[in-house]
């Protein structure tokens, strides 16, 4: 197949096919006439591509899918093992929304200026009191704080 036959029955943009090919992720096409010539079993990888990269996998990291594994692991044992490490690294950026969220929520600016902001700021790290309460006033949803 032609690489723009593979880009149709694949979905993939050619450029996007050079790139994987470049990138090591696709065999290197053979060349008929100066064209790159490739297998049907192009469209399987692109597929495991395709998958890989909805799933939130690098390009590294699908790269590590065809190669970084021992010679004769099976698909299910290299699927297993990264998605453990990828569910780990999501569980750890779903903690850090999830303070960001809290500390969004929690805070409304009722300051005159940013000057007045800062110094309040510095006097609660510092655990002092400030003079004026805090200039911080509860949201109740993200909504709150874009209104």
């Amino acid at each position: 197949m032609t690489i723009g036959q593979v880009a149709k029955r694949s979905g993939f943009a050619a450029s996007a096919i050079r790139f994987y090919e470049e990138a090591g992720v696709l065999p290197r096409a053979a060349r008929a006439g100066g064209r790159r010539i490739y297998d049907v079993a192009v469209l399987e990888r692109l597929a495991v591509v395709e998958r890989a990269k909805a799933c939130g996998f690098s390009l590294e990291e699908t790269r590590r899918l065809f190669f970084g594994f021992r010679e004769g692991s099976s698909p299910t044992e290299r699927w297993q093992a990264m998605a453990r490490r990828k569910l780990a690294e999501l569980e750890e950026m779903e903690r850090k929304i999830a303070a960001k969220k809290k500390l969004l929520l929690s805070c409304r600016c009722v300051c005159k200026n940013l000057g007045e902001c800062g110094r309040r700021m510095l006097a609660k790290k510092r655990g002092e009191r400030s003079e004026a309460p805090l200039p911080l006033v509860a949201a109740q949803s993200a909504r709150d704080i874009i209104e």
